[in-house]
């Protein structure tokens, strides 16, 4: 059983059918704050990581895959309930949940001059249930989900000729390349859904032909409902609310702010 009584009220999310025309931008916010000092010292990291034996459709692509590795190892993994906290905090931190490192992963885009914009997906909190066994009663009954996307106007035109927006779940390749004997995510071991982007398809439409032998990748079973499509992650946050409400967040904060989501330091390879 999953708990309503930590999200917050009066926000209607109900889904939408229009798909969303949201132009987005790369301008920054209080969330994207790429202007800041702390996210000119990552983009110098960034551009300076080397990325050996690496193929992309073009450089932008190329630029945004060597970010989200360098990003994977400069934020830890970390339960933190707080999705409106600002990227520069986040990096000052050095820790982050999958939300706050995709909204790094975006402030580099604008920075580079890439635009962005999310998709809003309402996430049964049921999804979230082998990363707490022993916590379902206090798993929220829905998670809101900011899923970004890229103008990446360079992207070869046979792969994106009618979608010009890049999901990020298809910044290492197509749905279908990646579910091609990846293992698929089942939200149950060390690895999170931000790292599990980088091999494996991560389908929220149910579009993908998923091998039957492996773990799903079709994730569209456990979509409650799609928010359709805005101009930054703070106009969803501030029209639909962040997943828990304020009390639950001040509350829960300072323990799972801190709690790994990911294998330990020693652990990684």
């Amino acid at each position: 059983m999953t708990s309503s009584l930590l999200t917050p009220r009066g926000r209607s999310r109900a889904g939408t059918t229009n798909g969303g025309t949201a132009a987005g931008s790369t301008a920054p916010t209080r969330i994207l704050d790429w202007r800041h000092p702390q996210v000119a010292s990552l983009l110098r990291q960034i551009g300076t990581a080397a990325a050996p034996g690496t193929t992309a459709p073009d450089p932008r692509t190329a630029d945004l895959r060597r970010a989200h590795r360098v990003i994977a190892g400069a934020v830890r993994p970390v339960y933190s309930v707080q999705d409106e906290r600002p990227v520069s905090e986040v990096l000052r931190r050095g820790r982050g949940s999958c939300s706050q490192r995709l909204a790094v992963l975006e402030a580099v885009a604008r920075a580079s001059g890439v635009a962005t914009r999310v998709r809003g997906l309402l996430v049964d909190g049921a999804f979230w249930y082998p990363r707490f066994p022993r916590l379902r009663r206090i798993v929220p009954d829905q998670v809101l989900l900011a899923w970004p996307e890229f103008r990446v106007d360079l992207a070869a035109p046979a792969v994106h000729a009618a979608a010009p927006w890049l999901t990020v779940s298809e910044l290492f390749g197509s749905l279908d390349e990646l579910s091609d004997g990846q293992g698929g995510f089942t939200n149950a071991g060390a690895e999170t859904l931000f790292e599990a982007l980088s091999r494996t398809a991560i389908d929220w439409d149910g579009v993908t032909l998923c091998p039957a032998d492996g773990a799903a990748c079709d994730l569209s079973a456990h979509v409650l409902a799609d928010l359709g499509h805005f101009d930054s992650r703070d106009e969803l946050f501030a029209r639909h609310g962040q997943t828990l409400c304020r009390t639950a967040r001040v509350l829960a904060e300072p323990v799972l702010g801190r709690r790994s989501a990911g294998p330990t330091r020693a652990s990684r390879p």
